[in-house]
């Protein structure tokens, strides 16, 4: 994994005498969009403000490009870019005098990068338009315009797919695997919706009690690595079961005409190899990998997302 550039090391808060988070040690890299999932007050919001510095630490510190928050907060957030559910523009104003207004509050901001981000977000076509006239989706794509303007390392998102219809879900989450991709940058969204996350993130931490449960890795070679039920459907389930025994696999039998077995993704092309060798028909071959829907309720015990 590439070198972090945020780290969260030890991150506790306690209000009173509870403990709503619990030494939350977490480490991101550029270039990967990275999702925070919980139950409802395990503790996502409070995680993401203390990050952008809107809530002390009761202990421990959080990095941000090798700077700390806790001591070194402007040197850290300017590094820095969010947006906490629905961005707010002057909507009589259109996007292009949106994002220029807010580039002159930023020093080195040039006309060249307003038009960058705008080519980056896809509203090109829009972008003189009032924002009055934009669509949630639009806005939104707006928000991150304005949130990368500075060129961040880090861009967080809480909530970001709230109010929006499926088609702007998925405009917002493509652009976001873009920009991971062409900005380089750690793109970290805290989300309710399990199937988008599960779509949109390199990886995703799950939190329960404001302590850290896991990390899954969604996409990449360690994702793929996993082991599966496989489900092959065969002309000769009892002839496949001794084909694929004699390869050392332990299959069942799933059904009148198929067969099951667990294994990743190179035993799967071994399966077929032994079946086909030993002239057994194959008529398909598909895997069960278990949702991020079902690992998160594997591992929070069936507590509702929120």
């Amino acid at each position: 994994m590439a070198q972090p550039v945020v780290r969260l090391q030890n991150v506790s808060k306690r209000i009173g005498g509870r403990t709503i988070i619990d030494r939350l040690t977490l480490d991101l890299p550029l270039g990967e969009v990275f999702g925070f999932l919980g139950p409802n007050g395990s503790g996502k919001t409070t995680t993401i403000r203390m990050m952008v510095g809107l809530m002390s630490m009761t202990e421990g510190d959080i990095w941000i490009n090798g700077h700390s928050i806790a001591k070194e907060y402007e040197k850290a957030i300017r590094y820095v870019g969010a947006i906490v559910e629905n961005p707010e523009m002057y909507k009589y104003l259109s996007g292009y005098d949106n994002l220029m207004h807010y580039a002159r509050m930023i020093p080195g901001i040039t006309e060249h990068r307003v038009h960058e981000v705008v080519k980056l977000v896809g509203l090109e076509g829009r972008i003189q338009d009032k924002v009055r006239t934009y669509s949630l989706g639009m806005r939104q794509r707006l928000g991150v315009a304005q949130a990368i303007l500075h060129k961040p390392q880090l861009l967080i998102l809480d909530e970001p797919t709230n109010g929006l219809d499926p088609a702007g879900i998925r405009e917002l989450r493509d652009y976001l695997r873009l920009l991971a991709k062409e900005e380089g940058i750690a793109i970290f969204v805290s989300s309710h919706l399990l199937s988008e996350m599960e779509l949109m993130c390199d990886r995703v931490a799950i939190i329960q009690g404001g302590k850290l449960i896991d990390v899954r890795t969604i996409r990449g070679a360690e994702s793929r690595a996993e082991t599966a039920r496989v489900i092959i459907e065969v002309d000769r389930p009892q002839g496949a079961i001794e084909a694929l025994q004699a390869s050392g696999l332990a299959p069942v039998q799933e059904g009148e005409q198929a067969i099951a077995i667990e294994t990743d993704r190179e035993g799967i092309a071994a399966a077929n190899a032994a079946l086909v060798a030993g002239g057994i028909k194959v008529y398909g071959i598909r895997a069960h990998v278990k949702s991020l829907e079902d690992q998160f309720l594997e591992v929070t015990g069936g507590e509702s997302i929120g």
